[in-house]
């Protein structure tokens, strides 16, 4: 797979002291410094939207769930208003 050409920029100010523990880090993992602050960022980001894209459920909420699915919309004077309007496709 083919990587997205990297034209923007990021820059940071950090101590020497966190400076040498991504260079560190970096060694270890056998990546530059920026390949690794890129790929723990990265991975950060995914971890914090993940919330945002993935609900996880217990098997009785799930059954909850799709029962809630199932089951029609209450009335209510919005839903009335808006199945009282000609349909605009027909």
């Amino acid at each position: 797979m083919a990587r997205a050409a990297r034209t923007e920029k990021i820059d940071l100010r950090i101590s020497p002291d966190a400076k040498q523990k991504l260079r560190a880090a970096a060694d270890v993992r056998e990546k530059s410094v920026s390949e690794f602050v890129l790929d723990s960022a990265l991975t950060a980001a995914d971890e914090a939207l993940l919330d945002r894209r993935r609900i996880v459920l217990g098997p009785d909420e799930w059954e909850r769930f799709l029962r809630a699915l199932d089951e029609p919309p209450k009335p209510n004077d919005r839903l009335k208003r808006l199945f009282g309007k000609p349909n605009p496709f027909e």
